[in-house]
């Protein structure tokens, strides 16, 4: 599969013409196969979606020859595409009466309304779920839950320059290409390089500068106002599977792409990566993770799942579809996985994002590293809310407990309050402040912090409504105002709270 050559680019417009007109788009699809076959690809199965396309419309056919990777016959497939360009072209081949495909061209609806293509190996467009044809080194895999969700976390202000590091089949530069003047792009391997500018092109996108190395050699020292990058974060016994596999000892890959990336990053530029981190026995993931930031940056990293080594094991080998060769073999593999961990003194993996954002203020020595676990469910796209965490760092770096109190602010959107006790109880045990938006946070706050984020519509400092608390409660107003700016803190910090802009 690696070695075969790809389609030329020239006349996608023609072919991308082609497939709107057939109604090959993330919403075509949709109706055609239904919710139930529509998710049942997204697990690589195929089988609802086969029975689902047994018509013969153009729709019909695209889905069987694209995503379904099955031969169709000679003539619907000349009803549905300019046949002859896509032969010359080397998108199909055309054989004894039938046409097949030679890549995985796989509709994607943009963020806003786009009919986007996806062009990646046949067989591995589902960010090889099921190892299906993910065990060959070379191949370029299509979209997965990984590349969506950096998609999602991704700060997408405007911007003047992109880097989208280990492109794959060009999904961030795809996206990054709504916002950046400029979007340069590299990979390691340079068949995912062709595959990106089939991605683009098909896409109608204006085409990014590709560049083939490691990590940010390709680049030099030229710097942008957004990184992103899905690298191969997998933490394994050598680079078998370059896709993957970081090729450097345990989290070095992550690690190094991290650091380095400080250098890279223009003033305010935000940097977006997904990774792996090693849990090691007698160390602080937390800690770990702190001496990744690069000076002068403030940093975001959210832990979203830890496995112990024996479910990471089985999960990579699986993914690669090692549990369907020999068993000794499997075995073997398996056995080398527990060497490396157990050499390293490795006890878990985690798996989450890490978010760099360019500062003075971090420049000037007071960085902003916040470092948390957070698995539960959340808003996506991420973006915007990603975007407000750091603004909000900015506006507590800057304000001192004074000036917490005669700040103002209003309640977040979407916040919900939550009593918890005994059933007819006359006082609830405690009270929860629970999220709808962003990060869907939920926090636990005793009767003041209850009371106080109740009335916070931008009217009144925080100083004074503390102080009718205190009236109301018989408390000591200047004890009240002394215990709780952290507590005032802490809800501006985690979104519930938003601070209103100063009017002087």
């Amino acid at each position: 599969m690696s070695t075969t050559s790809l389609p030329a680019p020239d006349r996608s417009p023609r072919l991308r013409e082609a497939l709107l007109a057939a109604a090959f788009t993330a919403d075509g699809l949709l109706d055609l196969l239904g919710a139930p076959a529509y998710a049942a690809l997204a697990r690589s199965e195929t089988v609802p979606a086969l029975r689902a396309t047994r018509g013969d419309s153009p729709l019909d056919t695209l889905v069987r020859l694209f995503l379904l990777q099955h031969p169709v016959p000679y003539e619907r497939a000349r009803a549905a595409l300019p046949l002859a360009e896509c032969v010359e072209d080397g998108w199909v081949t055309h054989t004894a009466g039938e046409v097949r495909a030679t890549v995985d061209v796989r509709p994607y609806g943009g963020p806003e309304g786009q009919d986007w293509y996806i062009v990646s190996d046949l067989g591995c467009a589902v960010g090889g779920a099921g190892g299906i044809g993910s065990g060959e080194e070379g191949v370029v895999l299509g979209v997965g839950g990984a590349s969506t969700t950096l998609a999602g976390i991704t700060v997408r202000t405007p911007v003047a320059s992109a880097l989208d590091v280990g492109t794959g089949s060009g999904i961030q530069a795809l996206h990054a290409s709504q916002h950046a003047t400029r979007v340069t792009a590299t990979d390691l391997n340079p068949r995912a390089l062709d595959f990106t500018r089939l991605t683009l092109a098909l896409s109608g996108v204006a085409p990014a500068d590709l560049r083939q190395g490691s990590l940010y050699e390709p680049v030099g020292t030229e710097t942008y106002d957004l990184i992103v990058s899905n690298p191969p974060f997998v933490i394994s016994p050598g680079a078998r599977l370059t896709y993957r596999d970081g090729g450097m000892g345990g989290d070095d890959l992550c690690r190094t792409l991290v650091q380095q990336a400080g250098d890279r990053l223009n003033e305010g530029g935000y940097a977006h990566f997904l990774a792996n981190w090693q849990h090691i026995e007698g160390e602080e993931w937390q800690t770990r993770l702190s001496s990744w930031v690069p000076h002068g940056c403030d940093a975001w990293i959210v832990q979203r799942e830890v496995q112990d080594v024996t479910q990471y094991a089985e999960l990579w080998l699986r993914d690669s579809g090692d549990h369907r060769t020999d068993p000794a073999e499997y075995a073997a593999r398996y056995d080398a996985w527990l060497d490396e961990f157990e050499a390293r003194k490795t006890k878990g993996v985690g798996f989450g994002w890490v978010t760099l954002r360019k500062s003075a203020a971090a420049a000037a020595g007071n960085p902003s590293v916040v470092i948390e676990e957070w698995p539960h469910a959340v808003e996506q796209p991420l973006g915007p809310a990603v975007q407000a965490h750091f603004v909000r760092q900015d506006y507590l770096r800057e304000q001192d407990d004074a000036a917490l109190l005669a700040g103002h602010f209003t309640l977040a959107a979407e916040v919900v309050q939550e009593q918890v006790g005994l059933p007819g109880a006359e006082d609830p045990e405690h009270v929860v402040l629970r999220q709808n938006r962003g990060m869907r946070r939920a926090t636990k706050v005793d009767a003041v912090g209850a009371g106080f984020a109740g009335v916070c519509d931008g009217t009144l400092p925080a100083g004074r409504i503390l102080d009718a608390i205190a009236q109301l409660m018989n408390e000591d107003p200047v004890l009240l105002r002394d215990r709780t700016p952290q507590a005032i803190r802490l809800l501006v910090e985690e979104g519930f709270l938003e601070p209103v802009p100063s009017t002087s």
